[in-house]
């Protein structure tokens, strides 16, 4: 899993970069709207209470996400938009789930491939590589929380978490989807800030990649997220710390 944890809290720094300009704030409308079609009530729809928890953790306006939430329910005007996964391979053959927000799947189609063609990458057959991933709860402690790392894994543990991975620089939590609650719960009930806290996909498996294929899929993955109809990039990859760290750089 080396890297993941790393690449991941990139991303979550760059989100809200983008967040201040604005540019991640249509995506999290998206989300919101199409959660809300289940139930404007986040106490019983799981989802739209996680996409508003983003939202808000990012900085959304609460005017934002009340329109978002209309749109979604129709009291006010907006486009329809759907849910899709795309799976697909990327450089070194690493598999690839990318999970699409659109009003417009042809387009998104001929996108996906043209951006995956580009970048030595492509699509995959509905089935060929969700099976290598699961759908996984993490939770990220930063380490400047000054918190102990045993007394952190008993709090964790008895809230439910599977697993802790301590990186450089903050602490990943890994427990069922259904356990997110349980864990921040936990670690809220302890004074114990977190970073960020989520439902995402975890690769079962994972790629070793050389440096030249490494940066070729974290180019490829970078392009993917500033599309406007993705909403997340999943990889099973393995890169060393090193090249993420220049890759982001």
């Amino acid at each position: 899993m080396s890297g993941h944890s790393k690449w991941s809290s990139i991303k979550h720094k760059k989100g809200k970069e983008d967040a201040k300009r604005g540019k991640i704030f249509s995506k999290l409308s998206k989300a919101i709207s199409v959660a809300a079609k289940d139930g404007t009530d986040p106490g019983m729809n799981s989802s739209l209470a996680q996409a508003i928890e983003k939202a808000k953790e990012l900085n959304m306006p609460a005017d934002n996400i009340k329109r978002a939430i209309q749109k979604g329910t129709g009291e006010i005007e907006g486009a329809s938009y759907e849910q899709m996964v795309y799976e697909a391979y990327g450089p070194g053959g690493v598999a690839m789930m990318i999970d699409i927000m659109t009003d417009n799947k042809n387009r998104t189609a001929a996108d996906m491939r043209h951006i995956l063609g580009k970048h030595g990458g492509n699509l995959g057959s509905s089935g060929s590589v969700a099976w290598m991933f699961e759908q996984k709860a993490v939770v990220v402690v930063p380490k400047d929380s000054n918190v102990d790392e045993d007394m952190l894994l008993t709090i964790v543990l008895d809230g439910g978490a599977e697993d802790m991975n301590v990186e450089e620089n903050f602490f990943e939590i890994v427990a069922a989807a259904s356990d997110l609650a349980n864990i921040k719960a936990a670690l809220e009930g302890s004074n114990i800030k977190y970073s960020s806290a989520e439902v995402t996909k975890l690769p079962k498996d994972t790629v070793k990649l050389d440096a030249a294929d490494a940066k070729k899929l974290l180019k490829l993955m970078e392009v993917l997220e500033e599309h406007d109809d993705v909403q997340n990039v999943y990889a099973n990859f393995d890169i060393d710390d090193e090249v993420i760290e220049e890759v982001a750089g």
